[in-house]
């Protein structure tokens, strides 16, 4: 079992940044997949960015995309969504999660973290 951890969540103006963590630990060989979605009240969760844990490849959501950096360090097994020119848009709930498919179906991906509050100021 895979346990995954978020923080660095804040409140920052627009056009600001932010770097988010998430931290596994357990049996990480389960992992092949690493996600970012988030979520605001009333909404479907949604996906923002992915990584190959072994390999690093990436995708990321249009939204995203040319503003936020998915990033992994192996031997901290932490990956790190670096969020720029940030939005009052991009205001949500954000939470990882690891899957076993390299996609963006919120379907495909478990072991949820608890999440950590992303809110952009206008």
């Amino acid at each position: 079992q895979v346990q995954l951890v978020e923080s660095g969540g804040g409140l920052v103006q627009t056009g600001g940044s932010l770097r988010l963590s998430c931290a596994a630990s357990g049996r990480f060989f389960s992992i092949y997949v690493l996600g970012w979605f988030r979520q605001t009240p009333g909404k479907e969760r949604e996906f923002v960015a992915a990584i190959r844990w072994n390999g690093g490849s990436t995708n990321y959501a249009d939204s995203v995309k040319g503003r936020f950096t998915i990033s992994r360090d192996n031997a901290k097994s932490t990956v790190y969504l670096q969020m720029n020119s940030l939005k009052p848009e991009d205001t949500a709930v954000y939470y990882c999660a690891v899957s076993r498919v390299f996609g963006t179906d919120k379907t495909t991906y478990h072991n949820w973290g608890q999440g950590t509050q992303v809110t952009v100021s206008s």
